[in-house]
């Protein structure tokens, strides 16, 4: 075992990669060998700016790369699947963001190609490497909190343009794709502190403005097997950002202010009958976090918290949470055969 760089490819020049996987890889001292782009020309302006080391001239280009070990994917999320899948039959490690497909056939596929490669697999739920998550779990662990007995999750952020892709349903939009999915996972990784996994009581939202079949907004009501019960929410045209966990237990509550985005807010607020308490944990990027566990993966054998098994699961709990509110399961995209 050695502390060898990753090898990374970046599929897409999306803005968010400059978080998600530019600064974790220069933190990390990880090599970014290549990027790829619909338009060339924009991956160019990606690399020079962000210190990659070439150009690929497509996806396929980069994905079959042999100098590539780890295949990152940020595009929009209707490609999340197909290109997990090549990536996947290509041999290469995937680091990709959520959801993971479109939905969960898709992810059933994905899942059999990763253990077909045999290689490693992970969504990106970047809060579950945070301090911050990971201090709420302790809470509990500790008995401060007592039993769990509800968990309130909550990410919503202010409309963005109508021409955005997270309002297609070809492309796989919506918020609970989008914003929701970290409402439901943050809920499921509970079940060691609530007798097991959630499930699904009842779900509710409300359709976006000539966007047939995409939710502005979704509810999900859970219950765990010890009784705790949740309430996983969010809004894609709320009036500001909130992004909050709250864990509620017989002897106390814990709310982490911002779970999702920590490096912009890493309060933990602490309620008991002996006051109340406000923890920093530090505003270090959970995606540094991220990316750091899934080197020690690689290069060392550290088991990973977020594998295949993870992310088919939770697609699984986005399908049913949208036939429950009355909304259509993703549509999947097919790529067109290669010449």
């Amino acid at each position: 075992m050695t502390d060898e760089p990753l090898r990374i490819g970046v599929l897409g020049a999306a803005r968010i990669a400059e978080l998600s996987i530019v600064g974790p890889a220069h933190a990390g001292g990880h090599r970014l060998v290549a990027v790829a782009a619909r338009d060339r020309e924009r991956a160019g302006a990606f690399a020079a700016a962000h210190g990659v080391e070439r150009v690929a001239d497509s996806y396929a280009e980069l994905v079959a790369d042999p100098e590539i070990e780890v295949v990152y994917n940020p595009l929009a999320n209707s490609l999340h699947g197909p290109w997990n899948l090549a990536a996947l039959q290509a041999g290469k490690h995937v680091l990709t963001e959520k959801p993971s497909a479109s939905n969960a056939m898709e992810a059933a596929e994905v899942h059999e190609a990763a253990a077909k490669a045999g290689t490693a697999f992970m969504e990106g739920f970047h809060y579950l490497f945070h301090p911050v998550t990971l201090r709420l779990h302790e809470l509990l662990s500790s008995g401060e909190l007592g039993d769990l007995r509800h968990v309130d999750t909550m990410v919503a952020m202010p409309a963005p343009p109508d021409s955005d892709v997270r309002w297609s349903l070809p492309l796989a939009g919506g918020a609970l794709m989008d914003l929701g999915c970290y409402s439901l996972h943050a809920q499921r990784v509970l079940a060691p502190w609530a007798g097991g996994a959630p499930r699904l009581i009842a779900a509710r939202g409300g359709e976006r403005a000539q966007a047939a079949g995409i939710d502005e907004w979704l509810d999900a009501d859970l219950e765990f097997p010890g009784g705790a019960t949740g309430t996983a929410r969010c809004h894609m045209a709320h009036h500001t950002f909130e992004m909050s966990c709250r864990v509620v237990g017989s002897r106390g509550e814990a709310t982490a202010v911002n779970f999702v985005q920590p490096h912009l807010d890493d309060r933990v607020v602490v309620r008991t009958s002996g006051g109340e308490r406000t923890e920093e944990l530090g505003r270090r990027s959970s995606y540094t976090y991220q990316l750091d566990a899934f080197a020690s993966h690689l290069r060392h054998g550290t088991p990973l918290v977020l594998d295949a098994d993870d992310a088919l699961t939770t697609m699984r709990l986005i399908d049913d949470t949208y036939r429950a509110a009355g909304f259509p399961v993703r549509p999947r995209t097919v790529l067109p055969a290669a010449p």
